[in-house]
């Protein structure tokens, strides 16, 4: 029985890095519904879109998600969010939808999409966070207020007031719902 235990833990710990299939939608970290008129047999997809540290600019379609047909111009989906770190230091992002025309999986300029104003916010630590403006040559408008974070993934809802709980912290988000 003993020699067997040794084989169990390696076992063990080599199925919790086994890769993950296609899970329901409230499974995942971050879920919604999806509606709207997108045409005839869309190809839906989402992605994560944003700029941050180290990544630069976003636009990335490969995160592990799921789209189910709830029926008529409505779907609901859930989508895995990178877990805050080493390779996803800071960032502002939001998920958009798109139907994905060509079929390569990437969002391609022209091809129709929708997002909300809520943005996901991801920081190293509890703190203030100074805001991002736009570059001058695109207005120099603010893009986002000054606010206060919480370390890991927070929510900032642009229809909501600033503050008392706008932005909040959280792990699993549900209701992120986009519509076209």
């Amino acid at each position: 029985m003993r020699s067997v235990l040794p084989a169990l833990l390696i076992l063990g710990s080599l199925s919790a890095c086994a890769p993950q299939g296609v899970q329901a939608p409230e499974t995942y970290p971050l879920s919604g519904r999806v509606s709207g008129d997108w045409g005839s047999s869309p190809r839906l997809r989402l992605a994560l879109v944003g700029t941050g540290i180290p990544g630069v600019v976003k636009n990335d379609s490969a995160i592990g998600q799921n789209l189910v047909s709830g029926g008529l111009n409505s779907w609901e989906f859930g989508f895995d969010l990178p877990k805050p770190g080493a390779f996803n230091v800071a960032g502002v992002y939001q998920v958009v939808v798109f139907d994905d025309a060509n079929n390569d999986t990437k969002y391609n300029v022209g091809e129709k999409f929708a997002r909300n104003r809520q943005w996901l916010i991801v920081s190293p630590v509890n703190g203030n966070f100074a805001g991002v403006n736009l570059p001058d040559f695109l207005g120099g408008a603010e893009a986002l207020p000054a606010m206060t974070l919480s370390s890991g993934w927070n929510l900032y809802d642009q229809s909501r007031p600033l503050g008392a709980g706008n932005p909040s912290a959280f792990t699993t988000l549900r209701d992120y719902d986009l519509s076209r």
